[in-house]
């Protein structure tokens, strides 16, 4: 017998689902925006922009059928959901049997949305919008939908195979966070990087898009119980908790490297505590979620600030650093420090006499990093072949708000 709607439930969904689209624009568009040059602040915001246009459709039209539909040899969903037919007011137990499958359906779109904006972080200041558009609208339909699939749609590959992503270590951060590191290295640096600094033109949007991106992140953890319970209260807690840590343990070994905690240090701290905990927000107590802050803090300030200094790719907006490296290292944390006592439809990890979870957290992460970079690669080189991916270097000394856009951020009048 179907359970009826909770309307408890409802209200909770729908609450978080704005959240999550909040964190996209303005929360990542503000972020990334303030970290790039004046002359690129207004196309680096509209890529964010145009994701919730684009992937709102791409969801309707095919997407959501592909990530959650009926099962086709446990890879992808088929196409029986397109159009929204078939997917109705009703709940749909095999996801949440407690709140209208349309819920669940528009509150997982809020979730394609950010990931391909992620990416965008990347190629900041560099890339065509026109060639953004296409791979961004390509990558979610052979990227995301399937990875979604494989760990969260019903019969999914890695779901069945044990594997365990909360709110998306795997699914948004760790497959965005690669898909980046592959289109910097195939764009290349942008003109003057590394021997001329590029800062920050505004440390004001830059913080408050973080602070947004925070605030919305309870959407993101805690909505993902897809209920309004304990596990919900629990996702929420340590979502704070781990970017709290994380953000002093940047700024902390700022301070001891360079003389002063900066804004910058302290708000990408934040995010990679936020992008690190998010795999185990449902299955981990909060003392682990301080240590799961603390090894964010430390490790993706590594990768930002150490190994891309030593290998000089330019990550323009550290998306790879942060989601990437924050994404795979939750993964592992879920498989160390996840608790059944928390989450009963979770699992006990290495820290609670588990250790095979944690290679089967290994396993499913590595899996979906391998195809994400392969498929991003391919994608990148169509199309290149079709569009062309970078900017002519007039156009990129110019500025992307005006050769892409025509517009300006600033315009002072006298």
């Amino acid at each position: 017998m179907m359970q009826a709607v909770n309307y408890t439930d409802v209200v909770f969904i729908l609450l978080a689902t704005a959240l999550v689209m909040l964190m996209t624009t303005p929360g990542l568009a503000f972020f990334y925006g303030g970290l790039v040059r004046r002359k690129n602040v207004l196309s680096t915001m509209m890529q964010s922009f145009v994701m919730l246009c684009l992937v709102s459709l791409q969801w309707i039209f095919g997407g959501y059928s592909l990530a959650f539909g009926p099962d086709v040899g446990h890879f992808v969903g088929n196409l029986s959901w397109f159009g929204l037919h078939g997917v109705g007011m009703a709940p749909n137990p095999d996801y949440a049997a407690t709140i209208p499958h349309q819920l669940f359906m528009v509150y997982q779109m809020m979730f394609a949305v950010i990931t391909p904006a992620l990416i965008t972080g990347a190629f900041a200041e560099r890339m065509k919008f026109s060639s953004c558009v296409v791979f961004c609208l390509l990558w979610t339909t052979l990227v995301y939908d399937p990875v979604c699939h494989w760990v969260w749609g019903s019969g999914g590959w890695l779901k069945e195979r044990g594997v365990l992503d909360f709110a998306g270590g795997i699914v948004v951060h760790a497959t965005s966070g690669i898909s980046a590191l592959v289109c910097a290295l195939v764009l290349g640096r942008r003109k003057g990087y590394p021997g001329h600094g590029i800062p920050p033109h505004n440390m004001t949007y830059a913080l408050l898009g973080a602070s947004l991106l925070w605030f919305g992140w309870f959407g993101f953890n805690a909505g993902s119980a897809l209920a309004a319970n304990e596990v919900a209260v629990s996702a929420f807690i340590v979502t704070n908790t781990a970017a709290a840590a994380a953000a002093l343990v940047w700024m902390a070994i700022e301070w001891r490297v360079i003389g002063k905690p900066t804004a910058l240090g302290g708000a990408t701290g934040a995010v990679a505590g936020l992008a690190t905990i998010t795999p185990a927000a449902g299955f981990v107590a909060p003392l682990f979620a301080v240590v799961i802050g603390v090894l964010a803090g430390g490790c993706c300030y590594m990768a930002v600030v150490l190994v891309k200094q030593r290998f000089e790719y330019d990550d323009s907006l550290d998306a790879f650093g942060v989601h990437g490296i924050g994404g795979i290292l939750g993964v592992i944390a879920t498989g160390l420090f996840a608790q059944k006592a928390i989450n009963p439809a979770g699992n006990n990890g290495l820290f609670f006499s588990n250790p095979s979870f944690l290679n089967t957290q290994l396993f499913g992460v590595f899996v979906a990093i391998a195809y994400a970079a392969l498929l991003s690669f391919v994608i990148l080189k169509a199309v290149d072949a079709v569009l062309g991916l970078r900017v002519k270097d007039e156009e990129e000394v110019m500025g992307l708000d005006h050769t892409q856009h025509q517009e300006s951020a600033y315009t002072l009048i006298d």
